[in-house]
């Protein structure tokens, strides 16, 4: 179980409290006049990126802190909406597949461009969101996070909640949001 409990984030108003439990599928529901990267805060606060003010966030009754982050880290994986350049890039190239894999963390996983492709056909999605998503849930981690997935992606997301994972999604999209067991309206 992932547990936030009154959890404030620094230069927030409001508190955040909720439990996500395994084979559940929680929707993440933005202010309609929220920044899309206020609202991303929250999915950085589950992985440890974000300074938690007051409150605790737990997984599994085991409290992140700064010292727990890394390995907490290690139990979830993060399908982001896309993968944005960070600093000035004069000409983006988005990562191949291999770039991903080689990144220090996914190393020992084994996963041929045969299964990610047939996983990706499974996300009900195409491009740069499938394989995002498709990456994401081949690490087989307990928690998956995903960033405004596509509509299309609402049954796959579902199924994997059904195989016993975690999955929290921010999304304010109606078919998303009727997809999931739970619905947490982020504070205003």
């Amino acid at each position: 179980m992932l547990e936030l409990n009154d959890v404030l984030l620094e230069g927030e108003r409001s508190t955040l409290s909720l439990m996500a439990r395994e084979g559940q599928l929680t929707c993440l529901v933005p202010r309609p006049s929220a920044s899309a990267e206020s609202s991303l805060r929250w999915l950085y606060a589950l992985l440890g990126f974000e300074h938690v003010v007051c409150g605790y966030i737990s997984i599994d009754g085991e409290p992140l802190t700064p010292a727990s982050a890394p390995a907490m880290r290690r139990m979830m994986s993060f399908a982001p909406s896309s993968l944005d350049p960070v600093g000035q890039i004069e000409v983006y190239e988005a990562p191949e597949v291999q770039d991903v894999f080689a990144l220090k963390a996914n190393r020992e996983l084994s996963i041929s461009n045969g299964l990610l492709s047939e996983e990706m056909k499974r996300t009900g999605t195409t491009g740069i969101r499938a394989r995002l998503l498709a990456v994401a849930v081949l690490l087989k981690r307990p928690i998956l996070l995903v960033d405004h997935p596509d509509a299309s992606s609402a049954d796959y997301l579902r199924q994997q909640a059904q195989q016993g994972r975690i999955v929290i999604v921010l999304s304010d999209d109606q078919t998303v949001i009727w997809a999931s067991d739970n619905v947490v309206e982020l504070p205003s």
